[in-house]
């Protein structure tokens, strides 16, 4: 794409109109924040770090329409719905339409719980409060970044991090074939790291993106603190190193994928990994060439042995912006209705369980009582790059699948975006005892669904 043949090396690029901005949405201690079934409290007795709500603005030109990516140290949503109703008073603010906004969790579960229904949480007011705040905030970042607009240019490149582990684990304490979510060291893990990096007129890094597959579950049922997890060590560990150029991050293809050393209470843990992304990600930096340019090869030079001399010089870049929704049919498990599995939950006397059947309750309520459901993909073109998501969490096998049929192409990809619903594991692990299998109301097959849908969307993208 956008490659010229007497070019040997350039970063995937676009150049065009391209926003910043950052807001505070770090909620008060005393928040219901129990996102552990294993949790023996309700509430955050205590701060590790600010959670923050990012927002980049793109556009080719002034006049084009923007496309708007919003990422939060946020978990998951209560419902679809819920997402639903949010999303379109965001849409009617600024007069976008639907492909053009992607909304992004980190997936922190050491945040708030993001709930329409705070019947019976622990000082429900506040509940209530944040998630108006939430969208308050929304606004405005979304506000600010279209105000610090600017010419400026986004490259892309790839690099490696070994943050990320498999974490389907054959229990070793069980004569079945139950897996267990926890480090599995026979298992292989996708440790693909893509990096963006802005550059404005002056060629001064203004902020970089950071696109990796790893669940943030290094804090869990032991903490009481709110926190970003790994994601805000990494983001100091970059803007310290960056000029304070701000750092996001998009999550990435991450259903089986965690830190090796995971549900402590202990926050050092979590900073140390984020310091880990942090260094790998400034590595990859390190490593691209100066903005705007690529590397052609110049002349032989005789020196004992004849070496080839390349340099550096500047090349165009894309402006083609474009964005598109599809929709994937995909079979739903014959799971009980919402009514039963909330008349379970009532019954349960047991606080982990209780826990489950809620969010199960929850999921049902966003996917119906069908038989199928309809998921929507979002796809976007930004340059020579394309970005793919849905509000599901897939296995890496999607975006490990998706760069594999498409090797000349940068993807990102990214889980839980614009929503909130369940897993897409492979369909091979449907016969086996996994919690991710367990969750998901998409019956086998899906997640095959879904790659080969992405991959089509691909395609009219590149096309179109």
């Amino acid at each position: 794409m956008n490659k010229h043949s007497s070019f040997g090396f350039i970063h995937p690029s676009f150049s065009g109109q391209i926003g910043i901005a950052r807001v505070d949405i770090t909620p008060p201690v005393g928040i219901y924040s129990r996102n552990w079934g294993a949790a023996t409290h309700d509430i955050a007795e205590s701060i590790h770090r600010p959670l923050t709500l990012n927002a980049m603005t793109i556009s080719s030109s002034h006049e084009g329409q923007p496309l708007v990516f919003v990422e939060g140290d946020l978990c998951w949503w209560r419902s679809q719905a819920m997402f639903k109703k949010f999303q379109e008073r965001i849409l009617k603010e600024f007069s976008l339409n639907s492909t053009q906004l992607i909304f992004g969790l980190t997936h922190t579960h050491a945040a708030v719980t993001l709930t329409d229904d705070a019947t019976g949480v622990p000082n429900a007011e506040l509940t209530e409060q944040y998630l108006e705040e939430l969208y308050l905030k929304t606004i405005q970042v979304i506000k600010e970044s279209f105000e610090n607009s600017q010419e400026a240019l986004l490259e892309w490149h790839a690099g490696r991090c070994q943050l990320a582990c498999n974490r389907d684990f054959p229990d070793p304490t069980s004569d079945s074939d139950r897996v267990i979510c926890g480090f599995s060291p026979d298992n292989k893990a996708d440790e693909t790291l893509l990096v963006g990096r802005v550059t404005n007129s002056s060629g001064e890094t203004v902020a970089t993106l950071v696109n990796y597959a790893c669940h943030p579950t290094t804090l869990a049922w032991d903490n009481k603190s709110i926190s970003p997890d790994y994601i805000g060590a990494m983001r100091e560990t970059i803007e310290a190193n960056t000029n304070g150029a701000l750092s996001f991050f998009m999550q990435g293809a991450s259903g089986e994928l965690a830190p090796r050393y995971q549900y402590v209470g202990d926050p050092e843990i979590a900073d140390q990994h984020g310091r880990q992304l942090g260094f790998a990600a400034l590595a990859t930096l390190e490593y691209m060439q100066h903005p705007g340019t690529g590397m052609v090869f110049d002349h032989v030079e005789d020196s004992g042995a004849p070496l080839a001399v390349w340099k550096n010089v500047s090349r165009e870049h894309s402006q083609i912006q474009s964005s598109r929704v599809i929709q994937a049919k995909i079979p739903l498990k014959d799971w009980p209705t919402e009514q039963e599995l909330e008349q379970a939950r009532v019954k349960s006397q047991d606080r982990a369980e209780e826990e489950r059947l809620k969010r199960k309750r929850n999921v049902r309520h966003s996917v119906g009582d069908g038989t199928h459901y309809d998921l929507e993909i979002w796809g976007w073109r930004i340059g020579d790059v394309v970005f793919v998501g849905a509000n599901t969490e897939a296995y890496s096998d999607l975006q490990i699948e998706l760069r594999k049929r498409h090797d000349n192409l940068t993807i990102i990809c990214m889980n839980l975006i614009n929503g909130t619903i369940g897993y897409l594991p492979p369909e091979k692990l449907y016969d086996i005892d996994i919690y991710q299998v367990t969750q998901t109301p998409f019956d086998r097959g899906s997640l095959e669904i879904v790659i080969n849908a992405m991959d089509e969307l691909i395609q009219e993208l590149i096309a179109g």
